[in-house]
């Protein structure tokens, strides 16, 4: 086959490359969340992209969606099985406890990447996507929740989302009180078997609370007579909840107790929570989280609370890009265009853009390369959007000055020496 009839290779459905004029976007978003972090007393942690198969098995539950149908596992050279990070919890913990981390201390981690799970893609949703996650471990009252809520709800404010998101909040109680609640809900699914859809008869058996999160609306009027988990917690998760919807309250922070929120994954234990916004067409979740105290213990720990949250970059993104709350500063492009007029210039504009680059280490200077008619040279200028541009021809030489020139405003043209070039676009160009 000759090299002009081969095929051309193509990423792979549902796995996204970010082009140089989206990840301005990017950087934006991840800068609001690292100085958020850092304010917080969170400390980063970076995790392998592949772990064990067993491990999300374990964490998750065997019979979740996740494990059965959506995880990326396949059998290395040894024959071991493993997984493309589904979720960023478990391997988070794993970590933790590989590490040391958890004996006899608290922590409080955050985390973003890329996860991967093998579903439809959609708007918003594909099957390589980005999370950033907050872990924190060893706290077990109430105020750690409330301040990991309070977190997310700064990073909105911050983004100026927080008047279209909504906090949804329930207590899925402890382990005993939900073993409980399932055998009332089973019996009671039981007695409306025939109103049940093919995924829902296949969740009685394994995952019965999932049902509750049913969308189908053939099942709505049944499940809002379903008996609720809220009416049947254990002492304790009810006081843990009361003292967080509290301190909530004396945060001003709104919110809507929800008690069908339950949450696809095994682990979750008392608090959870998500914030949904309906600004991209139907309510969709754009963070969400929980406590999950068992989950330490579950993967061969001691006992240990916890409780964090994960929230989607790309559909956070396009939140802010339907929502025009992306500043034009933060869109790329670089501040001054270097552009030595001929070849002859090019070694002075080398020198001059690195001195530049030195005492103005915050501009954006992009130095012309690649020659070029002027006519052509000033095109790439205008390109790169650049307010202004820095000229560096025969005459500019000979006086040791530059020309600038002004791409974006109608104004003069200014002649100033290479000396006072520096504290010139101090002044002029906002960096």
């Amino acid at each position: 086959m000759s090299k002009s009839a081969a095929k051309k290779i193509q990423a792979i459905r549902g796995m996204n490359d970010l082009l140089p004029s989206e990840s301005p976007r990017w950087q934006f978003f991840e800068a609001k969340v690292r100085q958020l972090m850092h304010r917080y007393g969170f400390d980063e942690i970076r995790t392998p992209i592949v772990e064990q198969t067993a491990l999300f098995a374990r964490s998750i539950g065997e019979v979740t969606d996740i494990v059965e149908k959506e995880m990326y596992t396949f059998d290395d050279r040894n024959g071991d099985s493993l997984t493309l990070r589904p979720e960023g919890t478990a391997s988070c913990v794993r970590a933790a406890m590989e590490h040391g981390l958890l004996h006899n201390q608290t922590q409080r981690l955050w985390y973003q990447g890329p996860m991967f799970r093998h579903e439809r893609p959609q708007k918003g949703r594909y099957r390589q996507f980005h999370q950033v996650g907050v872990e924190t471990y060893g706290f077990d009252g109430p105020d750690i929740d409330a301040e990991v809520i309070l977190l997310s709800a700064r990073l909105w404010q911050e983004l100026g989302l927080l008047e279209h998101v909504t906090l949804e909040l329930n207590s899925l109680g402890s382990t005993e009180a939900r073993a409980a609640y399932r055998d009332k809900l089973v019996a009671y699914f039981d007695q409306h078997h025939d109103v049940l859809d093919d995924d829902s008869k296949r969740r009685l058996t394994s995952n019965p609370l999932r049902i509750l999160d049913s969308k189908n609306p053939a099942m709505a009027e049944m499940l809002n007579g379903a008996p609720q988990l809220m009416d049947h917690l254990d002492d304790e998760s009810r006081t843990h909840f009361e003292q967080l919807k509290a301190m909530l309250d004396t945060a001003g922070i709104d919110y809507v107790v929800n008690p069908r929120l339950v949450r696809g994954l095994d682990y979750y234990c008392r608090t959870v929570f998500e914030w949904t916004t309906t600004a991209l067409g139907s309510q969709g979740t754009v963070c969400a989280g929980g406590r999950y105290d068992g989950l330490v213990e579950q993967l061969g720990g001691k006992p240990t609370p916890a409780v964090g949250f994960a929230m989607g970059i790309e559909r956070l993104i396009l939140l802010l890009e339907t929502l025009d709350l992306i500043p034009e500063e933060a869109l790329g492009g670089c501040d001054v265009y270097l552009l030595p007029m001929d070849d002859n210039a090019t070694i002075v504009a080398l020198t001059l853009a690195e001195k530049l680059r030195s005492e103005l280490p915050t501009l954006r200077l992009q130095l012309h390369c690649g020659g070029g008619s002027f006519k052509s040279r000033m095109k790439k200028a205008d390109k790169s959007n650049a307010p202004v541009a820095v000229l560096l021809g025969e005459d500019e030489l000979a006086e040791q000055a530059v020309t600038l020139k002004f791409l974006r405003d109608d104004r003069e043209q200014l002649r100033v020496s290479q000396a006072e070039l520096t504290a010139t676009l101090q002044n002029l160009v906002p960096h």
